[in-house]
């Protein structure tokens, strides 16, 4: 899929942004290398639920000059950013259209697994799923923080990037943590098929905090390519359902509830790519290494659930008291230990390898273009994952049939992604 995507114009030029990080090498490295290499990668290999390398030179990153933005002011809160207005060739955030290409392709092929992984992850966990959640929001707070510290010791992650202010990091925790709250609550009270629909406001929501909080602009053609974007998925994924009678009888509560969760999301995502700007300027120019941002903004997230565990818990079903009870027996399942879990462990390896590489690239993708473009990309996943999905697998043979809503909804979102990523119209000189 070799759509090109283009940043957003903006009034004032400023340094780019990303979700996790960095002249571009269109090799693959192995694991080993992606992690102590000193350079900021991509490995092969989530807004939350269950929830989300190519080699990157940040030191000889080259884009066309529309793109380059120098940072004038930004106030968030208690916390502000400055930056000279003089933009320096070395920048290493500089935004390079072929290595954004790249990324985005690398981004979808890892959205889909991640949507296809995760259904056949529940095949043997099917009992298991809060267990599932729970698992990568705390066990990838010790990964992050174990690739963090390889990459500290090899010289990559310096002490700079490490003092980083930690208070944004709490604040995306925290946004991430309601957001999931806030969404496994309305989930609870509304009709499966309206819960992807409602979702999509998570793009609409982006483009207007990118807006307020990075001060990004938009043409009127940007924001129609992305409604359209939004509107392709709803068709493609509702495939036809009666709107009108899917939410009839549940009180407006309840989907207000999951467009605000959609909200909590896109703040946290666009915090992400604030943290970026941001520290182009506290590092003089440097890259911030992406699993410093990984890493802090899993463990305040993991903080945060913690804390809203017992409510969680009980929304989905499991008294507090019987919550260790019921771990217990999802690990056990996840192992396929003393249990009859067939496709473990396997089949949630895949997913839990799969996401976590999904992870890395949708944050590298932010980190080099914007939230909003990195949410675009994840958005194409969509209709590919539900076409793989209808398909007969491995643990799911009995597939699924697609109807020309499916179709429809995808030539809409096709459309959208083209319209948006259009070229801006050079401007005769006078």
């Amino acid at each position: 899929m070799g759509f090109l995507l283009h940043i957003p114009h903006h009034t004032k030029p400023t340094p780019p942004s990303t979700f996790s990080s960095n002249a571009i090498n269109p090799r693959f490295p192995n694991a080993v290398s992606a992690i102590l290499k000193p350079r900021i990668a991509f490995p092969t290999t989530s807004m939350s639920s269950p929830s989300t390398p190519i080699s990157i030179s940040s030191h000889h990153f080259s884009a066309p000059h529309f793109i380059s933005r120098p940072i004038s002011s930004f106030k968030i809160k208690k916390f502000a950013i400055k930056a000279s207005s003089e933009e320096t060739p070395a920048n290493p955030l500089k935004k390079n259209t072929k290595s954004i290409i790249i990324c985005s392709i690398i981004t979808t092929i890892l959205g889909v697994g991640n949507r296809v992984f995760y259904k056949l992850a529940l095949v043997p966990l099917k009992e298991y799923p809060f267990f599932l959640a729970q698992f990568i929001t705390f066990g990838y707070v010790a990964i992050y923080f174990s690739i963090l510290f390889i990459r500290h010791r090899a010289g990559i992650v310096t002490d700079e990037m490490l003092a980083i202010p930690k208070m944004r990091f709490m604040l995306i925790g925290f946004l991430e943590a309601i957001g999931v709250a806030a969404g496994m609550s309305a989930a609870a009270m509304l009709p499966g098929p309206a819960i992807p629909i409602l979702s999509q406001t998570f793009l609409v929501w982006q483009l207007l905090l990118s807006t307020i909080v990075l001060g990004a602009r938009y043409s009127f053609r940007q924001i129609v390519g992305c409604l359209l974007v939004a509107t392709g998925v709803v068709v493609a994924v509702s495939s036809g359902s009666d709107g009108g009678q899917m939410l009839s009888g549940v009180e407006f509560l309840w989907p207000a509830l999951m467009i605000a969760s959609s909200a909590f999301q896109a703040g946290a995502s666009i915090l992400k790519e604030f943290v970026f700007v941001d520290a182009a300027t506290r590092l003089k120019g440097k890259s911030l290494d992406i699993f410093v941002v990984n890493s802090f903004g899993s463990a305040f997230q993991a903080l945060f659930v913690l804390l809203l565990l017992p409510f969680l818990s009980n929304m989905k079903g499991i008294p507090f008291s019987q919550l260790p009870r019921y771990l217990k027996s999802g690990a056990a399942c996840f192992l396929n230990v003393g249990a009859s879990c067939q496709g473990a462990p396997l089949l949630p390896l895949l997913y839990v390898t799969n996401n976590i590489a999904f992870n890395i690239a949708v944050l590298s993708l932010l980190k080099i273009s914007s939230a909003v473009v990195a949410s675009l990309v994840v958005m194409v996943s969509v209709p590919v994952a539900i076409y793989i999905l209808s398909l007969p697998l491995p643990y799911l043979p009995e597939g699924a049939s697609l109807t020309p809503f499916f179709l429809l909804g995808s030539a809409i979102l096709m459309a959208g992604l083209i319209l948006y990523n259009l070229p801006q119209p050079s401007k005769p000189r006078s």
